[in-house]
């Protein structure tokens, strides 16, 4: 199977757990719609998920040189191995989905970060991963960590239960998100040296 057959048929998957996602978030919740469609894209796993999505579809159909640039697919990998890692160990048994959604949670959190660490171990220009591009990588849940506390402020809606400044306060939720950007780089910096351990 090519690499732009194989993008393609993981595009479907991420846009049909995305959209499906949003459709069960918006036809369930007693809010407006506004406010769900925020809160939708509030969700790191939705965002994260959107951005494997893009990846994806950008694969099957553009040859865009920044795109297939060494290092975001790695970035991208880990990610969404950080959502999937988090559900798994944290959040997933605060609630037991059934039907379609339990479906759509399973490709969210569990198939999708599979599917991506795949694709990376086939296509990744591990060869040219660096420890000094783990900085930049932080940049994304970083700025996803300021919006959120921002708008929880002034909403009282904070995504995850780890990072509810209400139920914890500012300084526990600090140090949560501290060991999370300490988990996160050290799963970088042994993604960077698998890569080169690979690519020899």
């Amino acid at each position: 199977m090519t690499q732009r057959i194989l993008s393609l048929i993981f595009a479907l998957i991420g846009w049909f757990a995305v959209i499906t996602q949003y459709y069960l978030m918006v036809k369930g919740n007693q809010i407006s719609f506004t406010e769900a469609t925020i809160r939708f894209f509030s969700y790191f796993t939705i965002l994260t998920n959107l951005i494997v999505a893009v990846y994806f579809t950008f694969q099957a159909f553009s040859s865009f040189s920044i795109i297939k640039k060494s290092g975001i697919l790695t970035a991208i990998t880990i990610y969404i191995l950080i959502v999937g890692s988090i559900y798994q160990i944290i959040l997933r048994s605060t609630w037991n989905p059934t039907g379609l959604q339990r479906l759509v949670d399973e490709l969210l959190h569990t198939i999708i970060p599979i599917l991506v660490l795949i694709y990376w171990y086939k296509f990744e220009n591990k060869r040219d991963l660096s420890y000094k591009q783990i900085p930049s990588w932080t940049i994304y849940p970083l700025l996803y960590l300021f919006y959120i506390l921002i708008r929880g402020h002034f909403s009282d809606f904070y995504p995850y239960p780890f990072v509810n400044v209400t139920d914890l306060g500012y300084s526990q939720v600090f140090i949560n998100s501290f060991w999370i950007l300490v988990f996160f780089i050290g799963l970088s910096m042994l993604f960077v040296r698998i890569g080169k351990a690979l690519s020899k």
